[in-house]
């Protein structure tokens, strides 16, 4: 199948590209920038645009048979001096499903968008909170396009945690850093905790979303559940720091309040459906493993 990745010079949508060429697909990739010239994913073909500012063409669409949506728009995309709470309705309330519109429009078969669960546990904060919201929004207008000719799917996922070989992601050199004994932030955790998913299943669960994946749906995926201090103990493990990594109700410049819409000192826990995990088959049990891999990528780059 021949599939463009929409977002795909990133971390989540990066692994998905790798892990669909692996399995023998055709896989290009598309973002804002190139990606980084020592990941292999530099190796793909590459589309430059922004789906934000409508700079895909039809034309450019038209030869895949499929689109993987992995683009994300956050704090750092905001325009100088604009709306947080405008910038994600913009880029996916409105920005998502007119993406996914072009695209069926161009002749793709299938889209699979990647979610998030926040609308799925939050489900109070909808009316409340933009980028909840917003997060719905897109999936239930990309939900309104499913038809007999466009195959659509959204994988809704947690915190995802993982790294693309020779790809720097800032987050985790800082966590490896921070497990290492390197940065002046005592060893804990904020209160509470979440589900998490690696990016490894996540790409599984990708891969059967377009292979099985019922149209129209929208799938709660997520792995383990875990409390942010046993989170960060995950990366002084791998990097051999036996320290205590304790649980404190404060916040973690590491993990701020802003990044646990949840509210810190809350603890999220589900069991994704077993059903709809095995309709995806994506592994389980695996946030050691991917913290594992993380830390010893950074280690080896320090």
């Amino acid at each position: 199948m021949k599939i463009l990745v929409v977002g795909g010079t990133g971390m989540i949508g990066g692994h998905a590209a790798l892990h669909l060429q692996s399995l023998g697909h055709d896989v290009s990739i598309a973002g804002r920038n190139p990606a980084q010239s020592k990941v292999q994913l530099a190796r793909l073909p590459f589309i430059q645009g922004d789906y934000i500012a409508g700079s895909f063409t039809p034309e450019q669409l038209a030869p895949f048979d499929a689109i993987i949506f992995a683009a994300g728009h956050d704090v750092r995309h905001i325009p100088e001096g604009g709306s947080y709470d405008e910038h994600v309705v913009k880029s996916n309330a409105h920005g998502v499903p007119a993406f996914a519109a072009l695209a069926k429009a161009a002749g793709v078969k299938h889209f699979i968008h990647v979610g998030s669960f926040y609308p799925h546990i939050m489900p109070e904060a909808v009316e409340t909170n933009a980028y909840i919201g917003a997060r719905k929004a897109a999936t239930d207008g990309i939900a309104k396009l499913a038809d007999d000719s466009f195959h659509v799917v959204s994988v809704d996922a947690p915190f995802v945690v993982g790294t693309v070989p020779g790809m720097s992601i800032p987050m985790f050199e800082y966590y490896t850093s921070y497990a290492q004994g390197f940065v002046e932030i005592p060893p804990f955790g904020p209160a509470g905790g979440s589900v998490f998913i690696s990016c490894q299943s996540l790409s599984e669960a990708i891969t059967g979303a377009l292979e099985r994946g019922e149209n129209g749906k929208a799938y709660l995926v997520g792995d383990e559940s875990l409390s942010f201090a046993d989170y960060f103990k995950l990366f002084f493990r791998a990097a051999g720091n036996d320290v205590e990594v304790p649980s404190l109700d404060q916040e973690h410049p590491m993990l701020p309040d802003s990044a646990i819409l949840t509210g810190r000192g809350r603890v999220v826990s589900y069991e994704p459906d077993a059903e709809e995990a095995k309709t995806l088959a994506y592994r389980r049990n695996d946030i050691k493993r991917a913290v594992e891999e993380i830390v010893a990528q950074y280690r080896s780059a320090a």
